[in-house]
């Protein structure tokens, strides 16, 4: 060990930094350095100089206004429900997490001070000390058991029932002290716990009308399928609190009108704008934008136990039928990477790119359309501007049907309601997943047999034991091996066409400060409002 800062790069630097702004001690940002390679001298350097870069530019005060681009009268201030960016907007803005993920995609720690392990199975959490909750009540190890057990039971209806189905045994050893026994090992169970549903809640909660978490904000106000006004937790237990006073938070679901609302004044953040809105957007004074590109993307979804997706001709045909360079460079404008009809992606190191997407070749499309048997009749798609892009890309999927004599009606639905009524439901539709930082979560959550959110009803023993399998290996070229064949599975076997990953694009003030990137997604992962702050 030297005291010169040897291979240290700005992405060190921004680690530090966003350590810094979760709330870590000295001494655990020493651990971290010298971890890394940087001698004790030089660690206080480079903590020196991230302590000084943070102080430099944050302004403390102001009122934040921002839109995303979905809501419904069904938006939840319960984490374990949460399934729209919106909910996980006020969810990170409202609670906290044990564990999170930095803009470089490495766990660090929140209201956890370690995750440790000796064998992926056996899980112990120390909690951090001296921190409260809105109300006032002390974090503690049962807060930790009941929120995690929450998501075990069926009449709470959680969306990661399926990632937290694993977890067998939940029990608090002392007041700071958990213990988690999975059900067989897996080595991702620290990253598990950085997701958006995992947010911590007091023992005994049952009211969501608001929230009482250990969050940045505390909550005002909170209209489902409206707005949300957070105000600043003065008594947040991070030593560098928020620097609003307040946000406030709702939907715009049309882009033009989100965009010119941010041209207007009246909002500061518009979240997740399409290209074309971006033409109106880039060209603005006192406007710019934020590029995320971390695996969002909109999939166009074929239920396999409904008609015409029962069809296995139909379902190979329309792989066939959608022209992905044609969204990439119309729809998307370039802000996009070619899809292979599989969710992990292309930065992911599990990522198959042996796996090529199917080209577009309308007389093969043809063909097996005819076998279908489904050549003179209407099809339903449903795509609403809650799924992003979906309509722009639904257009170019129904032109290049019509040329083959495939008849598909484009039903444009309301953005309100769309993700309780026709995702999942309707038998061709459109879907927008969020970006999931592991293969074993996105498969988890979609393409399990009992997976909550299977968008296409895929089923495989074949497919569930090797997930259950790759899961726990310690040995990461075999782990890589079993997530790339998976891939070539559900591209090949499920009714889900990812033509693209998205880069999601943020219009905002350019007053707005301290927007990053998160591999969670736009919105830095949709905990801005704990970050940002107002110039001028």
């Amino acid at each position: 060990m030297t005291d010169r800062i040897t291979n240290w790069s700005r992405a060190d630097d921004a680690m530090v930094e966003d350590a810094i702004r979760r709330g870590a001690t000295r001494r655990e940002l020493l651990q971290l350095l010298m971890a890394g390679g940087v001698g004790a001298m030089a660690a206080g350097t480079v903590l020196g100089r991230a302590t000084v870069a943070l102080a430099q530019t944050p302004v403390s005060g102001g009122s934040l206004k921002a839109a995303g681009w979905s809501s419904s009268t069904a938006d939840t201030l319960d984490p374990a429900r949460a399934s729209l960016s919106t909910d996980y907007v006020r969810s990170c803005a409202f609670y906290n997490r044990l564990t999170f993920l930095d803009r470089e995609g490495t766990v660090q720690m929140e209201l956890a001070e370690s995750v440790e392990t000796d064998d992926a199975q056996l899980w112990t959490i120390r909690l951090k000390p001296d921190v409260t909750f809105h109300d006032g009540k002390t974090l503690e190890a049962a807060d930790v058991v009941f929120s995690l057990n929450r998501h075990l039971d069926p009449a709470v209806a959680s969306r990661a029932n399926a990632m937290a189905s694993q977890m067998t045994a939940i029990r608090a050893l002392d007041p700071r002290t958990v213990e988690i026994a999975l059900e067989t090992p897996n080595a991702d169970l620290p990253t598990i716990l950085a997701m958006h549903h995992f947010m911590i809640l007091a023992e005994g909660t049952s009211d969501f009308s608001t929230a009482n978490g250990t969050g940045a904000f505390r909550c005002e106000l909170f209209e489902p399928g409206n707005r949300s006004i957070a105000v600043r937790n003065e008594s947040y237990w991070k030593s560098e609190g928020p620097h609003l006073d307040s946000f406030e938070y709702f939907a715009i679901p049309d882009d033009t009108a989100r965009v010119n609302a941010l041209l207007s004044g009246d909002i500061q953040l518009a979240a997740s704008i399409n290209p074309r809105s971006m033409r109106l957007a880039e060209s603005q004074p006192g406007v710019e934008l934020s590029v995320t590109t971390s695996g969002n993307y909109t999939n166009l979804n074929m239920r396999l136990d409904l008609s015409p997706g029962d069809k296995a001709d139909f379902v190979e045909g329309m792989k066939y039928l959608v022209h992905r360079e044609q969204i990439q460079r119309s729809v998307m404008r370039g802000l996009a990477e070619i899809g292979n009809d599989q969710p992990v992606p292309p930065s992911s190191p599990y990522y198959n790119a042996q796996l090529q997407p199917k080209p577009f070749d309308p007389e093969r499309a043809r063909s097996l359309f005819e076998k279908a048997g489904v050549l003179g009749q209407s099809i339903p798609l449903v795509a609403s501007e809650a799924a992003s892009s979906s309509i722009d890309m639904a257009m170019v999927v129904q032109q290049a049907a019509a040329e083959v004599g495939l008849t598909l009606d484009v039903q444009r639905v309301p953005s309100d309601g769309y993700w309780s009524n026709y995702w999942l439901e309707a038998p061709v539709h459109f879907g927008n997943i969020n970006p999931r930082p592991t293969p074993d979560i996105l498969f988890s959550l979609l393409y399990a047999s009992d997976a909550a959110w299977n968008e296409s009803r895929y089923k495989s023993e074949r497919f569930d034991a090797m997930l259950l399998e790759a899961r726990g290996l310690l040995d990461e070229e075999r782990r890589k091996e079993i997530y790339g064949e998976m891939q070539v599975m559900v591209a090949e076997e499920a009714g889900t066409i990812i033509p693209v990953y998205l880069s999601n694009v943020d219009a905002l003030s350019t007053r707005l400060k301290g927007l990053q990137p998160n591999p969670l997604g736009g919105q830095m992962g949709y905990a801005f409002a704990e970050y940002v702050w107002l110039e001028g």
